[in-house]
């Protein structure tokens, strides 16, 4: 996985990994910490059009449950089958094995850096 520095953030508390016209999306590290021991997961299907800023999935813990949303829009074209299985790899590895969806995309809108993102949650 990419260095946090050359990740962009949401004020979702999303990363998003850009690579060509695909966007890695997962949660951070904060976002995983105050969620809490996740247990479910509920991505979109491989194939769903989302649309940027929409809610597209669920993350059940055992604190509450936080909502995932489209930071860009596009085409679902994988979802990390691996945290379905196992919720429990968001919290153990958020920004490797926990990442969630990736959707390939025609327009990458405007996101935060690290630093804006750090700025953002105060840490």
């Amino acid at each position: 996985m990419a260095e946090k520095s050359e990740l962009q953030y949401t004020a979702e508390h999303e990363w998003v990994l850009v690579e060509g016209n695909i966007a890695t999306i997962g949660i951070t590290d904060y976002a995983a910490e105050k969620l809490g021991d996740i247990v479910f997961v509920e991505l979109p299907r491989v194939g769903d059009t989302v649309t940027a800023g929409k809610l597209v999935g669920e993350i059940e813990s055992t604190k509450s449950v936080g909502e995932l949303f489209a930071p860009v829009a596009g085409t679902v074209v994988e979802a990390n089958d691996a945290v379905a299985g196992s919720p429990e790899l968001v919290n153990s590895d958020p920004f490797g094995e926990g990442w969630l969806v990736k959707i390939e995309f025609s327009d990458l809108p405007s996101m935060l850096s690290l630093d804006e993102y750090t700025t953002l949650t105060g840490e």
